[in-house]
């Protein structure tokens, strides 16, 4: 491959070449900046970018000798954080004006993990407003009048457009899957727990996930198992060694096709008939590959479970902001304000009752997941929408954050106007193993490959 064209690899081939020494870290890292210097002013995916740091980072990997033990397993590899997570040194300024100049001075735990897997930070990557809903400035690279999906906006269009091979993001509602969806990525969402949060953003305690952009399933595994493991500074965290491979490690195949569940939804509705169709071939091409596809339906509880969401959601939105109101209300979006002002009037009482129904939806989605091995669903309600003012509806993915379920979504297809779509494919709590496993044997079948936007620059 030319030296031009490495911005095209993924994560893994990246940390392959550079450790075999087929081209330098440098090198690596000069492809994806000349890809960004062609592309950014029209993509705009970060929000601080410093390329002479970049390549110092990536001369400083070029100079150190592998480590016999494979624990770098992100070695000389440039990677994009979603600006809600703190960085030492580097402005970290969560989409808004309150925090403008704001430098932290330590980072938080999963940028530490990353640096000391071998990986370096490239760019912060732009976020809806405090990781909520007014969007950015970025534009999805398959088509800039759209959007990329938010808030995790920057992380997946940067992904999608060749700047780098893999990206961090968050989500509460939607903001991870719904922008890979939509800029035609892998987006993997794990339990809620496995990876810390602590130097993140805390929007919701109850609902915030850190989760991986990537090219492919093994890629988006690799990362997150550089990342996960508990950490004493999130008060949520789970210890669960064993929820995926080692990062050295590729995910293990399938010993046979697996059985999976079609669920609509209690939202299906809000399909576009383009995103329902696609759902529905790829339920029958995976019946077609031998899987066993079944048709089944939420219990009748589940049709409270968006308002359970937004109950919590707003509920401890208003409580982490408040303060933050009240110092600089003038300074945040009506939509943001409205949030908070909402959230206040909701009350511990009713926070408390949404909290023990989460726990039966929990229960409820233990007895449908005992008798397969993941949910198929959408993951959005279709392409990306022709506008820059909202980033869609995280409808299809509110479920699957209220339980605190793994969640993946993988690209499946083309819409009408030639945007990406997504199947979401949703797995047992802390099986996250068993779920990437099963993606991976998706991707297989669904065929398309990594792909990467074919927006062109000025060259």
């Amino acid at each position: 491959m030319p030296v031009t064209e490495l911005y095209r690899l993924g994560l893994r081939e990246a940390v392959a070449g550079v450790r075999d020494r087929r081209f330098s870290s440098e090198a690596y890292t000069r492809a994806v900046l000349d890809r960004i210097a062609a592309l950014e002013p029209t993509v705009q995916a970060f929000a601080w970018l410093d390329p002479d740091a970049a390549l110092a980072h990536a001369r400083s990997c070029d100079a150190a000798a592998p480590r016999d033990d494979g624990s770098d397993c992100l070695r000389g590899v440039p990677l994009a954080l979603k600006d809600v997570i703190d960085t030492a040194g580097v402005p970290t300024e969560c989409g808004t004006p309150v925090y403008r100049g704001r430098v932290p001075r330590a980072s938080a735990a999963i940028v530490r993990k990353l640096e000391a897997a071998g990986g370096f930070l490239l760019g912060k990557t732009v976020t809806a407003e405090l990781a909520f809903y007014s969007p950015g400035v970025t534009r999805n690279p398959w088509n800039p009048a759209h959007t990329p999906g938010g808030s995790s906006s920057g992380s997946a269009a940067a992904v999608a457009a060749g700047f780098v091979p893999a990206a961090l993001g968050t989500q509460t509602n939607g903001s991870v899957i719904r922008p890979a969806a939509f800029c035609g990525v892998v987006g993997f969402k794990p339990s809620s727990g496995m990876i810390s949060r602590a130097g993140v953003l805390l929007f919701s305690p109850t609902l915030d996930h850190v989760g991986v952009f990537a090219r492919d399933v093994d890629d988006a595994a690799r990362l997150t198992c550089c990342l996960a493991g508990f950490d004493e500074g999130d008060a949520a965290g789970v210890n669960a060694p064993h929820v995926l491979c080692t990062p050295a490690q590729t995910l293990p195949e399938l010993a046979s096709p697996p059985r999976l569940a079609v669920v609509r939804t209690p939202v299906w509705f809000e399909a576009q008939p383009h995103q329902r169709d696609n759902l529905l071939d790829m339920a029958s091409r995976f019946a077609a590959a031998d899987a066993v596809v079944d048709e089944v339906a939420l219990p009748p509880i589940f049709a409270d479970a968006h308002q359970l969401h937004h109950v919590i959601m707003f509920g401890e939105g208003a409580r982490s902001l408040r303060r933050l109101q009240e110092r600089h209300r003038a300074w945040l979006s009506d939509r943001l304000n409205a949030l908070i002002d909402e959230g206040l009037g909701i009350s511990d009482a009713q926070i408390e009752d949404a909290m023990a129904q989460r726990l039966q939806l929990n229960r409820e989605m233990r007895g449908i997941l005992g008798s397969y091995d993941a949910v198929i669903t959408p993951p959005a309600t279709g392409e990306a929408p022709a506008t820059l003012t909202h980033t869609g509806d995280p409808i299809f993915c509110t479920i699957w954050t209220l339980t605190g379920l793994p969640a993946v979504t993988l690209p499946s297809g083309f819409g009408p106007n030639g945007l990406p779509l997504g199947v979401q494919i949703v797995g047992p709590y802390m099986r996250d193993d068993r779920l990437m496993s099963v993606a991976k044997w998706c991707e297989r079948v669904i065929g398309l490959g990594p792909l990467i936007a074919p927006l062109r620059g000025n060259d």
